[in-house]
């Protein structure tokens, strides 16, 4: 019972330092609170003030796996994005980590690396490993199997301005943006 109430109050005291206005402590422990917040405790102000989505996002993953004779043997493309989708169609009461986790895993990913994929910091490192995580355990749920690689690849669809004025300008074209291989050791074996 003390160390569950000891775990709330450095939690809620974490949390504070990381939402409450920049100080003298919790720039000295930025780090730590980072490393405790991101990415499972982000607070931001979204319920208050909704940024919705300019675009239309379908990331895809595939997996690689080496086998005993040397030979690479890669799958092909599966759709996270359609998975999260069905997920919430037709759900009475859709899961909020099944709308948003894998979107914000990559937002995430997006604003800690940028368009060039190099992890400059720990917290890039870290999204890296998550959006690798969540589509490593994604793709082995649905498909099985042994992997030694997954590559991820997210086209980008802007979504059409409402009105008459959306009809005079020329549709934006797909991003299509093709992740590195990444290792994953978990689903090797």
């Amino acid at each position: 019972m003390a160390l569950c109430l000891v775990a709330s109050v450095v939690h809620v005291f974490l949390v504070f330092l990381h939402v409450a206005p920049a100080s003298t402590v919790s720039k000295r422990y930025a780090p730590q609170v980072n490393a405790w917040v991101f990415p499972f405790f982000e607070q931001n102000w979204r319920l208050f003030a909704p940024d919705p989505e300019s675009v239309n996002r379908q990331i895809l993953v595939r997996t690689a796996r080496t086998d005993s004779g040397g030979s690479v043997h890669v799958s092909p493309w599966f759709d996270l994005t359609a998975v999260d989708g069905a997920a919430v169609e037709h759900h009475p009461f859709p899961s909020h980590t099944a709308q948003n986790l894998l979107r914000r895993a990559w937002s995430g990913y997006v604003d800690s690396h940028g368009a060039d994929d190099r992890a400059r910091t720990e917290r890039a490192v870290m999204m890296r490993t998550y959006l690798t995580n969540i589509a490593a355990d994604r793709v082995a749920a649905h498909e099985g199997g042994t992997f030694d690689f997954v590559q991820l690849r997210v086209v980008t669809l802007p979504v059409a301005a409402p009105g008459s004025a959306a009809g005079d300008r020329p549709p934006k074209p797909a991003e299509n943006r093709l992740l590195p291989w990444w290792k994953v050791t978990r689903h090797a074996e």
